[in-house]
Formats: structure tokens, sequence, C-alpha cells
């Protein structure tokens, strides 16, 4: 299972890639592993702020439907448009082309307080 070291995770099983101000957020390899093949991603949230573990989509695949949480208090720039016509993006590169939004996010100390690779290598191995 790949858990990039210069990613932060969630309980949730989101990662964020931070650059610069702003921050990319998808979800784990673990997590589409578990939900199987995404058939649909739904982000209503563009334009708006948003706090820490509240949620910014859905997203659907062929066995469940899932929230999907924002691991940072920020403001929701964008929905990567490539998800639309290809949501599967997320099953065949979670960490890179799958990302699902972009966000400008509200204090740096919390991005320090969610999990660092080897903290969720564990999680996910309980």
């Amino acid at each position: 299972m790949n858990i990039p070291d210069n990613l932060k995770y969630t309980k949730n099983h989101e990662w964020i890639r931070v650059e610069g101000e702003e921050a990319f957020i998808g979800i784990t390899e673990f997590a589409q592993s578990q939900l199987g093949d995404i058939v649909f991603i739904e982000v209503e949230t563009v334009g708006e702020q948003l706090d820490a573990e509240e949620a910014f989509g859905t997203i659907e695949a062929v066995k469940t439907v899932s929230d999907l949480f924002m691991p940072v208090a920020g403001e929701v720039l964008e929905f990567n448009e490539e998800l639309d016509a290809n949501p599967e993006l997320i099953n065949k590169d979670a960490f890179n082309e799958g990302w699902i939004i972009k966000i400008k996010f509200d204090d740096p100390k919390q991005i320090n307080e969610l999990l660092d690779a080897a903290a969720y290598k564990e999680l996910i191995e309980e």
C-alpha cells in the first residue's frame, strides 16, 4: 500500500498535500481500495468556507456512497473537473491525478496536528 511521506492524513482516510498557502485534498489508496470502483464524485462546496471535519462532498462507488471530510479549515477553491468524466482516476492514481479539491487553508497548525505517514500506516494496520 502506497503511503507517501510528503502528505498528511486523517482518520477518515483523506490526504492533504500543502503547496504554499494552498493544499490539495483527496482520499488515500486504502480508502479507494475499500470503496471499490469509484463512479461519481459530487462537490458543491467550491467557494465555501468550511471547518475541519466538515463534509465537502460525497464519493460514490459501486457499493456505497461516502461523505468526504475537510482535514483542516479553509476555503474550497477548486474541484478537480477531470473527475467529472473520469472518476476512476481516484482508483488509478489516488495521490496525484485523483486529487479531489484544492483549498486555501486557514491555520497551518491544523496541518501539523494530522497524521504523518507512519501514524496513518499504523491506523490502517489495526
